[in-house]
């Protein structure tokens, strides 16, 4: 008996152990995860830029009322804003300085002009503007020798920074990885999830609830809820198919808009939610129900006043995962044509959009060293946005938690 005894502890210590390492082994593999995405993504928020002093005084003429007029921007380059800040290059660095700075460099001084018209006024004005893709490049040893002793001299005289790119959250898509910016995306993304969730979680949740509390069990319901478990398996990209073959075929001027892909991404989340939901239902004790309805509530009123709520947890749980899902996916994307270059922010749900896993799909298909560091840094916002997201979900999971 003592024998046994001690092999069962040794078992259980065994046990112990083994899931304390297993814990212990995905903890470490998440964290190293995480630094290796943080140390490799901090680079690409950060750019090449040129510190020049552009003067104003007199050489701009354009009223300030302007500004805040429609297209800014047009009327500051019609009143000469690019040809100053080539000309102030060409000052500061010397004969060929304009091209050291990316195209449309000017943009940027004109987001300032435009922000503050009180600037037109000045005499001199101190920018900070971006390098060009072969200036940044050369500051991380690649390209022409020549324009690496450049790069070198300039760095050394204060000119030539690697600056924190404050505009990487608020730009859009751009062929070089000076100007790219990453809002574009991230707003494509809320919006095809808005319209995820708003399709997939009333339709789940009631879905669940007729198949859990009023369906009849018979041959049909049982063929329904074979479909629903096998289309939780179906790979995502047969959902990218449908969305291609259905939802563009009857809204064919919508390609690449978030309320396709929120279509899209909402058919292969509902199973997800159905599944979920019913378990959820099914937990909630029968005694809940035989009480309220000798209280005298109806049918109606037990599920929706007593076992939705018990149940709404389970359901937001099974949410989390169907749409933490949804938020990563790219093939069902890549099908309605959102791979597509968008160089402004969605207005609209019809609007054309990208989304994050597709923007990065793209960005790590480019040669440039550049798209590789901001690369990296999308990845650091798709997982902020997704840890946001979940976030949410679950405070609303606890806060709507009840225990008996």
């Amino acid at each position: 008996m003592q024998a046994g005894l001690a092999r069962r502890y040794r078992g259980d210590r065994l046990f112990r152990w083994l899931g304390f390492g297993a814990v212990s082994f995905s903890a470490l593999i998440l964290v190293l995860l995480l630094v290796s995405m943080a140390s490799s993504g901090w680079a690409g928020f950060h750019r090449s830029e040129l510190r020049l002093t552009v003067p104003l005084s007199g050489r701009i003429q354009i009223d300030p009322a302007r500004l805040a007029q429609p297209d800014p921007l047009g009327g500051l380059e019609v009143a000469g804003l690019p040809a100053l800040v080539d000309a102030a290059a060409n000052q500061t660095f010397g004969k060929g300085g304009d091209e050291l700075l990316a195209d449309g460099a000017w943009r940027e001084m004109g987001a300032k002009l435009i922000a503050d018209p009180a600037l037109l006024t000045s005499k001199d004005i101190a920018v900070s503007l971006p390098a060009s893709d072969d200036l940044a490049n050369a500051t991380r040893g690649g390209g022409d020798p020549a324009l690496q002793q450049t790069a070198t001299d300039l760095a050394r005289k204060g000119q030539l920074v690697r600056a924190f790119d404050t505009g990487f959250l608020v730009r859009a898509d751009a062929t070089n990885p000076q100007s790219v910016g990453i809002w574009g995306a991230l707003k494509g993304s809320m919006m095809t999830m808005l319209v995820t969730l708003l399709l997939a979680f009333p339709v789940g949740v009631l879905s669940a609830l007729y198949l859990e509390e009023y369906a009849g069990r018979n041959r049909w319901t049982d063929l329904i809820e074979i479909s629903i478990n096998n289309l939780a398996a179906v790979p995502s990209i047969i959902f990218g198919l449908l969305g291609l073959a259905v939802f563009l075929a009857l809204f064919p001027n919508y390609r690449s808009a978030p309320i396709i892909g929120g279509m899209t991404l909402a058919l292969m989340t509902m199973p997800v939610i159905v599944i979920s939901g019913r378990n959820a239902i099914k937990a909630v004790p029968p005694s809940i129900r035989d009480a309220a309805l000798a209280m005298g509530a109806s049918p109606v009123q037990v599920v929706f006043h007593h076992v939705l709520p018990l149940a709404l947890p389970g359901i937001l749980t099974g949410t989390i995962i169907g749409m933490a899902r949804a938020l990563g996916e790219t093939a069902p994307l890549l099908m309605i044509g959102m791979r597509a270059f968008v160089a402004s922010p969605p207005s609209d749900f019809t609007s054309p959009a990208t989304v994050l896993p597709v923007q990065i799909f793209l960005w790590s298909d480019e040669i440039d060293r550049g798209f590789v560091e901001r690369t990296s840094a999308a990845i650091v916002v798709l997982l902020i946005f997704l840890l946001l997201m979940n976030g949410i979900a679950i405070y609303l999971r606890n806060r709507f938690e009840k225990r008996w």
